[in-house]
């Protein structure tokens, strides 16, 4: 499916025949599609569904920045941490983005899932998942959480990271109620009094408001678990084996639209609303906007950097709070040789 990268020889001549042809040469390997070669086709599949937090792929897509980089990006909405790791295991996607932490444990609880992909990108470099309910709903601190109705996206994080959160905020994980729903549906449960709280993103607040037509109660797990990287994007073993220059080149393109996207709010909602119509052009602007300060590492390092240190504090966190079996080496969830470089 994948052709390998193009040969440095065969780039030169390209410049030698073409003198008006510019090419970029940024750090990741970007490149423009060279003589009649067709572009690199790969598909990648967003966080969750087509909201603010997604809207960098779209705009990725409509600035131009993947075709310069050679690739034909086909963008799917994805379906939350356990689907989209499914996925990327099963081939159907080649990149996806998903919540790193949540990638980490599946990745660490089941052996069909170990060694089949790794992070190339850090998209939050702190844990968004949090937990919402309506004020006045008897919810204002996570110890009212017992023997709740909480609802939120199959097979996603959320549920994933709820017993870590449980324990340190001195909840009965096992008096929760869950209740799964599409994610484009969980707003919904909420305003309808289906449940009690819903477990999502902290930037999807607005949406959530919009919806319910009422403020909300907001309770982070970054209160309790704040060394946890959020968002991410994951290249399956097998694409970063055989083309590691595609997986620059992609992240490189991704990274450049997340880069418009936090810059221009307004347009990047526009774009995604031009690509999903079913999206809300002011709630995703309010995502984008919620999540921007979350998005820059630290020590100015470009966007998408990834700490070691970070990842092996991260990991050792799931492991000692017992949601691994096994501890996880740094370099077996993260490429560090294809994750930017400052």
């Amino acid at each position: 499916m994948f052709r390998h990268s193009r040969a440095l020889a065969s780039g030169l001549l390209v410049l030698t025949l073409l003198a008006t042809t510019a090419c970029s040469g940024a750090e990741g390997g970007d490149s423009g599609v060279a003589g009649n070669d067709e572009p690199d086709k790969v598909t990648y599949l967003t966080a969750f569904g087509a909201s603010g937090r997604d809207a960098f792929a779209f705009v990725a897509k409509e600035k131009g920045f993947f075709r310069e980089a050679g690739i034909d990006a086909e963008i799917e909405l994805g379906q939350a941490s356990g689907e989209n790791v499914k996925a990327l295991v099963g081939g159907r996607a080649q990149f996806v983005n998903i919540d790193l932490i949540g990638a980490w444990i599946l990745a660490g609880t089941n052996a069909e899932y170990k060694d089949q992909f790794r992070a190339i990108a850090a998209v939050h470099q702190q844990t968004l998942v949090a937990i919402l309910a309506l004020e006045g709903g008897g919810i204002t601190s996570p110890k009212d959480l017992a023997g709740k109705r909480i609802g939120a996206a199959t097979s996603s994080v959320n549920q994933l990271l709820f017993p870590a959160y449980a324990q340190l905020a001195g909840v009965d994980a096992a008096g929760v109620k869950w209740v799964n729903a599409a994610p484009a549906q969980v707003p919904a449960l909420l305003a309808s009094g289906q449940v009690d709280a819903v477990s999502t993103f902290l930037i999807g607040r607005a949406g959530i408001e919009k919806a319910a037509g009422k403020k909300t109660v907001l309770l982070p797990y970054n209160d309790y678990l704040p060394d946890l990287f959020g968002n991410g994007i994951l290249a399956s073993d097998r694409v970063i084996k055989d083309d590691p220059e595609l997986c620059k080149r992609f992240r490189e393109a991704l990274m450049k639209g997340l880069r418009y996207t936090i810059d221009h709010p307004d347009e990047a909602a526009q774009i995604l609303f031009k690509a999903q119509p079913a999206a809300n052009v002011d709630a995703a602007k309010a995502e984008i906007t919620s999540m921007t300060p979350y998005v820059a590492p630290a020590a100015g390092a470009p966007l998408g950097a990834m700490d070691e240190q970070r990842v092996t504090s991260a990991l050792a966190v799931i492991h000692d709070l017992g949601l691994v079996k096994e501890a996880l080496a740094p370099q077996a969830v993260v490429d560090f040789n294809l994750t930017p470089k400052a």
